[in-house]
C-alpha cells in the first residue's frame, strides 16, 4: 500500500540527521549547565549571593540562605559557603576546610547595633564556660563590628575563615580590622546561627538547604 524507501535514498537523510543531532546536543548541554548555574545561585529580599565564593585558590559552595527576622522586620540576609553541601549543621560546623558567611543589610544599621546583637547572639549560643575562654576573641571581633560606623541597606559583610590562620571580616569587599586567630572560635561564632538556641531557627532550617 505504502511505497518502499530503498536503502540509497534514506541513508542521505540518516546521515543528514545525525550530523544536527551531533551538533545540537553540545549546545543543549551548555545551555543546560547555563541554567544549572543559573538556579544555584539565589536571590532574596534583593539580596544577591553568588553560587560559589573564592577563599584563596578554593571555591566554596552556597550551602542555603535565608532572612534573619527581628520582630517581623527583616534585618539582613545571609548565606553559608562550604567546601562541601550538607544538610546537616553539626556536620557543616565541624567540615575542614575555609568557610564564609555572607550577610547582606536589609535596613539601615550601626555598627554598635550589629555588635551587640552578635555578643547577645553569642551568649545564647555557646555556655557559660565557652564565652568566658572566649571573651578576648568576642572582645575583638566587637571591636571590628563596632568600627564599621553607619552601615546603609544593601552592604555585604563577609566573615572569613581560613583553618590555621582564623576569622576575618570584610565590608563590600574590605578588610577590616585584623585577623582573628583560632580555628575553634569561627566554630563557636557558627553556632549563633545553626548551633541548639539560633538566633533565627527558619534562618538555621534555610542556611542547611531544608527551606
Amino acid at each position: 500500500m505504502f511505497p518502499t524507501l530503498r536503502a540509497s535514498s534514506a541513508t542521505p537523510w540518516a546521515a543528514a540527521w545525525r550530523r544536527l543531532f551531533s551538533l545540537a546536543v553540545p549546545v543543549m548541554l551548555a545551555f543546560g549547565a547555563h541554567i544549572a548555574t543559573a538556579q544555584a545561585a539565589m536571590e532574596i529580599k534583593g539580596a544577591h549571593f553568588d553560587d560559589t565564593y573564592k577563599m584563596g585558590n578554593q571555591s566554596l559552595s552556597l550551602n542555603g540562605a535565608g532572612v534573619r527576622v527581628k520582630f517581623v522586620v527583616d534585618v539582613y540576609a545571609a548565606g553559608l559557603y562550604v567546601p562541601q553541601r550538607a544538610k546537616d549543621p553539626a556536620a557543616l560546623m565541624g567540615q575542614g576546610g575555609p568557610k564564609s558567611l555572607q550577610i547582606v543589610l536589609l535596613r539601615d544599621l550601626t555598627g554598635e547595633d550589629f555588635a551587640d546583637a552578635m555578643v547577645k547572639a553569642f551568649a545564647k549560643a555557646n555556655s557559660s564556660a565557652e564565652q568566658a575562654r572566649f571573651q578576648p576573641k568576642i572582645d575583638e571581633i566587637r571591636g571590628v563590628m563596632m568600627g564599621f560606623g553607619k552601615v546603609r541597606k544593601g552592604t555585604v559583610i563577609h566573615i572569613d575563615f581560613t583553618p590555621g590562620s582564623g576569622t576575618s571580616v570584610t565590608m563590600d569587599g574590605v578588610r577590616r580590622g585584623p585577623e582573628i586567630s583560632g580555628d575553634d572560635f569561627f566554630t563557636a561564632l557558627l553556632r549563633i546561627w545553626l548551633g541548639q538556641s539560633p538566633i533565627d531557627s527558619d534562618l538555621k532550617e534555610a542556611l542547611v538547604g531544608s527551606r
